[in-house]
C-alpha cells in the first residue's frame, strides 16, 4: 500500500519528467517559429493574449504575463512602433488605454501559429491512437496547472 512519503516521492519524480518534457517541447516548438518573424517570445505571448481575449490595458496584460507594468509597456512600445498593435481610449474613461491587436498584429498571430501546429500535428501524426487520447485527456489537465497561482 502506497504511503504519503511513497506517493510525495512518486509526484516529485512526475513533476521532474513532465518539467523535462514540457520544457524541450516549448524549445522545439519556439524553433519553429515563422523565419520571418522577428519578435520576442514574450511580445508573441502579447499578441496571443490580444488575439485570444481581444483588447486589454497594459496592466491587464502585465499581470497575465506575469511581468510588471513598466516591462509590459516597454513590450507594447515595441509592438506599436512595429504596427502589430494600437492604443486607444477607453469609452467610459479616456484616462485608461486600451490595447488592440492590428491587421498586420492578427496575421503574425496566425502564421506563426499555423506553422507550430503544422509541426506538431506531423509529430502527433507518429505517436499511435492511444498516445494520442492520452495527450488528447492530458491536455486540459497541462492548462490548468499552467493557469493555477
Amino acid at each position: 500500500m502506497p504511503t504519503i512519503e511513497n506517493a510525495s516521492r512518486t509526484d516529485a519524480g512526475l513533476a521532474s519528467e513532465l518539467r523535462v518534457g514540457v520544457m524541450r517541447l516549448r524549445r522545439r516548438l519556439a524553433a519553429e517559429r515563422h523565419p520571418d518573424n522577428e519578435l520576442s517570445l514574450g511580445s508573441m505571448a502579447v499578441l496571443g493574449v490580444l488575439y485570444r481575449t481581444g483588447e486589454a490595458t497594459v496592466g491587464a496584460l502585465a499581470e497575465h504575463e506575469r511581468v510588471q507594468p513598466p516591462s509590459m509597456t516597454r513590450t507594447i512600445n515595441c509592438l506599436e512602433e512595429g504596427g502589430y498593435v494600437v492604443r486607444r481610449a477607453h469609452e467610459s474613461d479616456g484616462r485608461i488605454k486600451l490595447i488592440t491587436l492590428t491587421e498586420s498584429g492578427r496575421a503574425t498571430v496566425l502564421a506563426d501559429r499555423d506553422r507550430r501546429d503544422a509541426w506538431l500535428a506531423r509529430r502527433l501524426a507518429d505517436l499511435t491512437p492511444a498516445e494520442r487520447e492520452t495527450l488528447r485527456a492530458a491536455a486540459p489537465i497541462l492548462d490548468h496547472l499552467a493557469s493555477k497561482e
